[in-house]
């Protein structure tokens, strides 16, 4: 078990997590049972290190907003269904987790550093099938921290990503 798997356990049972300073707060409309207490109290200082802002400034609820926008924006834009346009989105995440992970700025590409001055879409390097193990470990981080966020992976991904639609 891990931080990400205890927060995915307590939404799972309508938890809602939030911080307090030092303090994991807790709302749900009834009470949550002990060993998902004991689960978070366990986990309670990656908890809170997942749920903080990170380098890039953003908290989990920036990251549910950027999901948001990028599901939309593939499923009304680009006409396509709801579980592709948020398979979309989730890769987006990813791509932008990498981005943040590495200190790269908005708008470079994770695999060059270079800037997307033109029309092509940057590489969300780390993504496709063939990535270095390094890259793969990377991304299970993005997909376990996401999903500790209350963002959610596609079954698909990443192991299949590229395969099935994704970005």
């Amino acid at each position: 078990m891990s931080a990400a798997e205890a927060v995915r356990a307590a939404r799972a049972l309508g938890i809602e997590l939030d911080l307090d300073g030092n303090d994991l707060l807790l709302e749900a409309a009834t009470a949550p049972p002990a060993a998902v207490l004991d689960l978070l109290s366990s986990y309670k200082a990656e908890i809170l290190a997942l749920l903080r802002p990170g380098r890039d400034g953003w908290a989990a609820e920036d990251w549910q907003i950027f999901f948001g926008e990028r599901a939309g924006i593939a499923e009304f834009d680009g006409a396509l269904p709801r579980a592709e346009a948020e398979a979309h989105a989730f890769a987006c995440c990813v791509s932008e987790w990498l981005r943040c992970f590495m200190g790269l700025p908005p708008g470079r590409c994770v695999a060059s550093g270079s800037s997307n001055d033109g029309d092509d879409a940057l590489v969300p390097h780390g993504l496709e099938p063939t990535s270095h193990a390094s890259d793969a470990g990377r991304t299970a981080d993005a997909v376990a921290a996401l999903g500790a966020m209350g963002i959610a992976s596609p079954t698909f991904f990443p192991d299949d990503f590229g395969k099935n639609g994704g970005a």
